[in-house]
């Protein structure tokens, strides 16, 4: 019988079936078990971290810039102004590839090399959301450009930022100095939380030596933004501290008139207050337009002023060390005073020539003839080389040193703008240390006419005629005269103290009694006045060496070879309220010089106190860099007398290129100072 089996085993079909039941089900709780695990893990255990990155995606905490503070005269006149631009900005978080959006934004925003640069600077040291500016003061056709093609630039965006505008230009250029970009030495030093959301910074003048106070503190704004950064709404905001209002000891008027005097002119001149230190007007000449470098200078102005011959960046008032020639002859007469050298009744006999002692060296007076019988009130009045040489030689190169030194020669003044020089006054350790050689004899002779090695600057020229003027007292030069902020600020406190003298109120009285007979009999005759009575000495620094046995021909010489002419006086003489120093280079003698300053010591005696020059709307807004802005928009622009002048409190807190090569080598030609009757402006 035919044996039959069947199709299928059922039993076993769902046995298999049944195992893969298990296992599909097994899989899928794995599974289900890992997902919840994940979500766990993502929800609970990091809920706070991954809560944090998603809304930082979406909520970004914004820098914004303080307001930067304002700088005002002494009468309240807004000196240094803050006015609206246009600005491209990006950040890290809202463009994947920077380097290539800037690339193409290059013709659409006519972006430099030089803005490149410094976009690139500052956006590697960005935080994420911070926006970096890319160009500053875009104009109208740039921006219609963007418009166009804003589509292809997410990220990027068009914003108004605050900006420094300078309403006078080249009148406080050496003063306020300028602000400008953040530049990558800058970045290494500055506080980035400080700085955030900031893109200009004091690069010279008081914008850069109060730059703390000036800066303020910048705040932030929580902000719900896109994929793209555009802003979708404003969660919370805290405002910014602005910086403090700076009020300079500088008087608007007495610095038009100073400048005024120096037009066209290569120089500098320093007015301060002798009892206080204040300057009243600092100028060097010629000068330059700060608002170039305020939102980047291009390759081709700056070039122009690196390269002019005048160096108009170079600060001559306060970096300028020249030969104080004969200006210093009233100082170094109370030192011979002072180590009891001579006293008012000593004599000499000046044939208009010494020599050393077994050298037949001369030494020449400026008069070739000689001045005769010579004391000091006529050495004083005459300008006489001779004198000088004899006291010099019998005082020796050490207590002049000492002495000099009393009144500021050789150091540092303490003047609140940044790079000043110290100047050089010579003595034997200072020649061997920088020549490696000896003192000689005849080189304390040329320093006593402030020729040879010695130095000043025209601040230190100003300071010592202002303690002599004091009879003593030392002062400290400062143009901050006060701060108005919400933070009280220390107090300058003038340098107590005073020189070290030997001999009597007399002596020092009798030394002013002499500068004022140089104004009514002497060198600088030709400025006196009948208003008011002005103390001075000229003073004549030679720029061409001289061999010994020539004479001196200015027919021969380029017309930077001239002498330079110094002047230093202060007004009035029994009171001073204030002391000037002026340097004209190759202005040939010191009585040119006494010329510039006469105007100015008109000015702040007379003039200002009836008639004093305040600026016109067209003088503020003269000189100013548009940016879809015209002048009259400016929100600043009538406000030139807002501030309070009686807010000002009588206390107060307190690129360098190449400079002039004319420091003379010493000659045998004197540069005293020949009384000059006929001189034109």
């Amino acid at each position: 019988m035919k044996q039959h089996f069947p199709l299928k085993n059922v039993q076993q079909e769902r046995r298999i079936y049944r195992n893969r039941i298990f296992i599909a089900v097994g899989l899928v709780l794995f599974c289900f078990c890992v997902l919840i695990a994940r979500y766990f893990y993502l929800q609970v255990v990091h809920y706070k971290d991954f809560s944090t990155a998603s809304d930082n995606n979406r909520i970004r905490l914004q820098p914004i810039a303080p307001t930067r503070g304002y700088i005002y005269d002494r009468n309240g006149i807004l000196l240094a102004d803050n006015y609206p631009v246009f600005t491209a900005t990006l950040s890290k978080a809202d463009v994947d590839d920077i380097d290539e959006t800037v690339e193409r934004l290059k013709p659409i925003l006519d972006l430099s090399e030089d803005d490149i640069e410094k976009f690139n600077t500052r956006i590697k040291t960005a935080k994420k959301t911070e926006r970096v500016a890319l160009k500053l003061n875009i104009n109208e056709a740039e921006i219609a450009r963007f418009s166009e093609a804003k589509y292809q630039f997410p990220g990027v965006q068009i914003e108004t930022q605050m900006t420094r505008y300078y309403p006078y230009g080249e009148l406080f250029a050496h003063i306020i100095g300028y602000v400008g970009r953040i530049n990558d030495k800058e970045l290494k030093s500055i506080n980035k939380d400080t700085y955030a959301g900031t893109n200009l910074i004091g690069k010279s003048g008081v914008e850069r030596y109060y730059e703390n106070l000036l800066h303020g503190i910048p705040g932030n704004e929580a902000v719900e933004a896109d994929a793209h950064g555009n802003i979708l709404r404003h969660l919370g905001r805290k405002e910014p501290a602005q910086g403090d209002d700076l009020y300079l000891s500088i008087d608007y008027g007495l610095q038009v008139v100073a400048s005024e005097q120096l037009a066209g002119r290569r120089g500098a001149v320093v007015a301060i207050n002798p009892k206080t230190g204040e300057i009243l007007a600092l100028v060097s000449s010629p000068s330059f337009n700060p608002n170039l470098f305020v939102t980047g200078i291009s390759g081709k102005d700056y070039a122009a002023l690196r390269d002019n011959l005048d160096q108009p960046l170079y600060n001559r008032a306060v970096q300028g060390t020249y030969p104080p020639g004969s200006t210093i002859k009233p100082v170094e007469g109370l030192g011979g005073i002072n180590y009891g050298v001579v006293d008012w009744s000593t004599a000499i006999h000046d044939p208009g020539y010494f020599q050393l002692p077994g050298d037949p060296h001369k030494f020449r007076d400026w008069k070739k003839t000689g001045h005769g019988l010579v004391n000091m009130n006529k050495a004083i009045q005459e300008s006489c080389d001779t004198y000088f040489y004899i006291l010099a030689n019998q005082m020796g190169i050490e207590h002049m040193n000492e002495w000099m030194r009393q009144f500021g020669f050789g150091a540092k003044t303490g003047l609140d703008l940044p790079s000043e020089s110290a100047g050089i006054y010579p003595n034997p350790e200072w020649k061997m240390k920088n020549y490696k050689s000896k003192w000689l004899r005849g080189e304390t002779i040329s320093v006593s006419i402030g020729q040879g090695a010695f130095t000043a600057t025209p601040v230190q020229l100003a300071m010592a005629i202002a303690i002599l003027s004091n009879q003593g007292k030392h002062i400290t030069p400062h143009v901050l005269s006060s701060v108005k902020g919400a933070l009280p600020h220390p107090i300058h406190n003038d340098t107590d103290g005073m020189v070290q003298f030997n001999g009597t109120q007399d002596d020092w009285l009798k030394m002013r009694d002499a500068m004022v007979d140089v104004i009514n009999h002497g060198t600088g005759r030709s400025i006196k006045t009948n208003a008011y009575q002005i103390a001075g000495k000229t003073g004549t620094a030679q720029v061409k060496s001289i061999a010994q046995g020539k004479k001196y021909n200015e027919a021969l010489l380029t017309q930077r070879e001239y002498d330079h002419g110094l002047f230093v006086g202060f007004a009035p003489a029994e009171n001073p309220e204030i002391a000037i120093a002026v340097i004209w280079e190759n202005g040939r003698h010191g009585g040119a010089a006494a010329h510039i300053a006469k105007p100015v010591f008109d000015y702040w005696m007379v003039q200002r106190k009836t008639n004093p020059i305040k600026p016109t709307a067209q003088q503020i807004n003269g000189g100013l860099m548009t940016a879809g802005l015209k002048p009259g928009q400016l929100p600043s622009a009538g406000r030139m007398l807002e501030a309070d002048p009686n807010a000002i409190s009588s206390s107060s807190p307190v690129a360098n290129l190449v400079k002039p090569t004319s420091t003379p080598a010493a000659s045998s030609r004197a540069t005293g100072d020949v009384p000059d009757t006929d001189i034109s402006e």
